[in-house]
């Protein structure tokens, strides 16, 4: 598989608040994009279906996340959908159990709001699940790889199309022995791998605490940055060429999902620079 088409095929992830940022700037962005809005607990529905209106209108495809712990009611979880569906166009939704610890309402987890049976009854075709090649906090590998594999099942079942995004990483090699290992689990669904855009260090340091993704200087070097320059910017360049070349040659349903942690501009300013980079 080739770097370009990685970066070609590219979705992203903006936040509600950003859509204006968005807008912006959205004649550089491939028409039809997925774009994936993230469920943020200071804002309510009505934001989040405003955000995936927007990302419509601008000739976009929403994929609102839906965090199960923070659905307060089954009649929530519906209300939110049939607008979404209506208002929106949404046939797409990354569902995420959450972070709270306690439940606000009847869903523990991603697979409980899936087992309801109100995503393909309101209209959806794909469900994003979440993907994590450094392991999952909560989990064993196998309770991992057990889970990941019935729920999409699960999604199949019910006549949608899984779809696997994972948590951003630094490190290629420990992503291509998931992706490995992810098929030899007989899973063959796409795959959308998380790819931090170019942003300070100190930023994607942070963003990688919040996120419990490993970012030792040991880890940090294979993605490109020494220990020598930690107040600078880095950007995706050697993930994206080491994940390419541990791709070339297979027909892998596999690309990049972008987290614009430095911003849209700055992250579509990466694509641009990287598509020209050695006569790309």
């Amino acid at each position: 598989m080739a770097a370009r088409d990685l970066v070609d095929t590219c979705t992203l992830e903006v936040t509600a608040k950003d859509i204006p940022a968005l807008a912006a700037v959205a004649g550089r962005i491939r028409p039809g994009t997925a774009i994936s809005i993230p469920y943020l607990p200071r804002e309510d529905d009505d934001a989040r279906l405003a955000a995936a209106r927007a990302v419509r209108e601008l000739g976009f495809t929403p994929m609102p996340h839906l965090s199960a712990r923070r659905i307060g009611s089954l009649a929530a979880l519906d209300r939110f959908l049939q607008r979404a569906v209506a208002d929106a166009g949404v046939e797409r939704c990354f569902v995420i159990a959450g972070d709270p610890p306690v439940p606000a309402g009847p869903f523990a987890d991603s697979a409980a709001l899936i087992g309801t049976g109100l995503l393909e009854r309101a209209g959806i075709r794909m469900v994003g699940v979440g993907g994590h090649p450094e392991g999952h906090p909560a989990m064993t590998v196998a309770q991992g790889w057990q889970v990941l594999g019935d729920k999409c099942r699960d999604i199949q079942q019910r006549g949608m199309a899984p779809l696997i995004i994972t948590q951003f990483a630094f490190d290629a090699g420990v992503v291509l022995a998931w992706l490995d290992t992810l098929r030899a689990q007989g899973i063959g669904h796409p795959v959308r791998i998380g790819v931090p855009g170019p942003a300070s260090i100190p930023l994607l340091a942070r963003y990688a605490a919040m996120c419990g993704v490993s970012a030792s200087a040991s880890v940090l070097s294979r993605y490109g940055i020494s220990i020598g320059r930690l107040l600078g910017t880095a950007g995706p360049d050697v993930f994206v060429d080491r994940l390419a070349a541990g791709l070339a040659g297979t027909s892998a349903p596999v690309g990049l999902h972008l987290f614009p942690f430095g911003g849209i501009a700055r992250s579509l300013d990466w694509m641009e620079r990287y598509r020209l980079r050695d006569g790309q």
